[in-house]
């Protein structure tokens, strides 16, 4: 058995949590300070995170390892499950030339940068959040500016702070409902509808400046005061969609409602008002060094599309609708029963499990409280976002007519695309649990909580280094929402606020995670260069983070009415 000590340091909770975080500002440094490439920074980040876990906090060797292992797994199945599809969908469209027409049916709907940012990046990657989750919207979000004719790095930071207002209710609510199952042991009070309630009084502050944010990075204040009634009317539709919808319908078709209510709108407004001095796309000035991710690539025996009207259209669309299509099904109360029937598996992990006195299987490793941590994996492959994404994308293969020699083909050279981005997506995960089954990242967060009162302003700082760690809310609401109630009730604040702000909170810092700084680069085709792209979101993350920080402070203090009852 291992329990994992919370001050292992000489026995000083601030000197463990310092040495806990080191890992981590290494990772961060290495990638963001000294230019090293992305997938030997996340290596020399594990490799550090392992001597932590056996050195600090005495962890086993053998645990160590199978941690790391069980990390992999994970940024394997279904973290780059989801990205190879993704990608594999993306290039269909790019090898039979309907990615080129994909771009001039954006264009014709504007050619303005900075509407695009806000109709596709924001909106449309919305949707993917809600529908697909994980790194889907910034993989289809990215490549769609791409294919309109924003320039690589461009498109990736703007698809990466996009993806920040809908992924507290991402996955069809997925973060929420983590969240409540981690607190609803200790404090049944903390209902799912409860939280999404609470939730849906913060991000909608969030929402309605994103589209601001986004149109500043795309064109500076010029794009602020030209272009500001539509991002603040596509931000503040957003925001007050998802209110409505989280605190008086459901929380899983938060984002769907949002997403497709403000493209509806903004598509209306288009039409009676256009920004004056539109932002050209970028086709005649992409440096050198990026124009080799526009080319299209497309195979010569797929002769030059020629239909017109609807079928242009149609087929432009066509993967993404097929994707929606697929989601949508699959969330059919019948069908999500039936997939889940049929295609979860559960398991004990190897290496953190053995067979207990009763002659049941049972974890090895134990909280700082002595209660057994979850090590049991699910692999949830039928019904997986990646498994849908493949499914839509052999559905787009009969769309399209791709010839299953050419389908295949494209599969084996979107792998060989992806391959350190895959050597950084496993090897972050893996960091990831290593951390949080050593204990270092209770050390961490406990660290943060012992400052009484001012639990407020730590509480989303918490859920942002969740966010940063695992590259998921729902992943980060797992692991720090108890820790958020516990303080809070320590703190005298109010126990929904405190939870609510790992998940709203916790959200600005994905676009700093490295798993998906890795998404952004590999779908941009500008492998190796995800330090560019962190040092281009960094501070727009800390911003963001402080900006919900004090939104926080003043819901834990004069807007206290704005948190609901349990």
């Amino acid at each position: 058995m291992f329990t994992q000590p919370l001050a292992p340091i000489a026995g000083s909770l601030a000197l463990s949590a310092l040495l806990a975080a080191l890992p981590l500002i290494l990772l961060f440094l290495l990638l963001g300070v000294f230019k090293v490439k992305a997938w030997l920074s996340a290596l020399i980040g594990l490799a550090a995170s392992i001597a932590v876990a056996i050195i600090g906090w005495g962890m086993p060797a053998a645990m160590a390892f199978s941690a790391t292992a069980e990390g992999a797994f994970y940024g394997a199945f279904p973290i780059m499950w989801i990205l190879v599809n993704a990608i594999w969908v993306y290039q269909l469209s790019v090898i039979t030339g309907w990615f080129e027409s994909l771009g001039q049916l954006i264009r014709s709907i504007s050619d303005d940068q900075r509407v695009l940012a806000i109709l596709i990046a924001f909106c449309f990657g919305a949707l993917m959040e809600a529908l697909a989750g994980f790194g889907a919207p910034v993989a289809i979000s990215a490549a769609m500016l791409m294919a309109a004719g924003m320039k690589p790095v461009k498109s990736a930071v703007v698809s990466l702070l996009a993806n920040t207002a809908p992924v507290a209710f991402g996955a069809m609510g997925a973060p929420i409902i983590a969240l409540s199952g981690a607190v609803s042991s200790t404090h049944p009070e903390l209902t799912t509808h409860v939280l999404s309630q609470m939730a849906g009084r913060q991000t909608p502050f969030v929402a309605a400046i994103v589209p601001l944010v986004l149109v500043f990075l795309v064109d500076g204040w010029r794009g602020v005061r030209q272009t500001w009634p539509v991002a603040l009317t596509a931000g503040v539709v957003f925001g007050i969609a998802q209110f409505i919808t989280a605190n008086y319908i459901t929380v899983e078709i938060t984002d769907v409602v949002a997403s497709l209510v403000t493209i509806a709108v903004v598509l209306v407004m288009l039409r009676f008002w256009k920004p004056s001095n539109p932002l050209p796309l970028d086709h005649s000035v992409v440096p050198d060094e990026e124009a080799e991710a526009l080319k299209s690539g497309k195979l010569a025996h797929y002769p030059e599309i020629t239909a017109t009207g609807a079928r242009r259209i149609w087929g432009a669309i066509a993967p993404y609708a097929i994707i929606i299509i697929v989601f949508s099904i699959s969330q059919i109360p019948a069908v999500k029963a039936w997939l889940l029937s049929i295609g979860q598996v559960k398991f004990p992990w190897p290496g953190l499990n053995a067979v207990g006195e009763d002659g049941k299987m049972a974890s090895t490793v134990l909280n700082a409280a002595g209660k057994p941590v979850a090590t049991i994996f699910t692999f949830d492959h039928l019904r997986a976002t990646g498994t849908l994404l493949l499914l839509s994308g052999i559905i787009t293969c009969f769309v399209y007519k791709v010839k299953a020699k050419d389908a295949v083909q494209a599969y084996v050279t979107t792998i060989k695309q992806l391959k350190f981005t895959i050597v950084t997506v496993l090897s972050v995960l893996a960091l990831a649990y290593v951390m949080n089954l050593s204990g270092q990242t209770a050390s961490l967060g406990n660290a943060l909580a012992a400052v009484g009162s001012a639990f407020a302003l730590m509480s989303p700082v918490i859920g942002w280094v969740g966010v940063a760690i695992t590259g998921s809310d729902t992943s980060a609401n797992a692991l720090f929402g108890l820790l958020q109630v516990t303080a809070a009730e320590k703190a005298g604040l109010n126990p929904v606020l405190m939870a609510a702000a790992n998940s709203s909170g916790g959200v600005m810092g994905k676009m700093i995670s490295p798993q998906n700084l890795a998404v952004a680069a590999a779908a941009v085709g500008m492998i190796h260069r995800e330090g560019d792209i962190f040092r281009k979101v960094v501070l727009w993350s800390l911003g963001l983070l402080a900006y919900f920080t004090v939104l926080v402070v003043l819901q834990a203090g004069p807007l206290s009415w704005m948190v609901p009852t349990p």
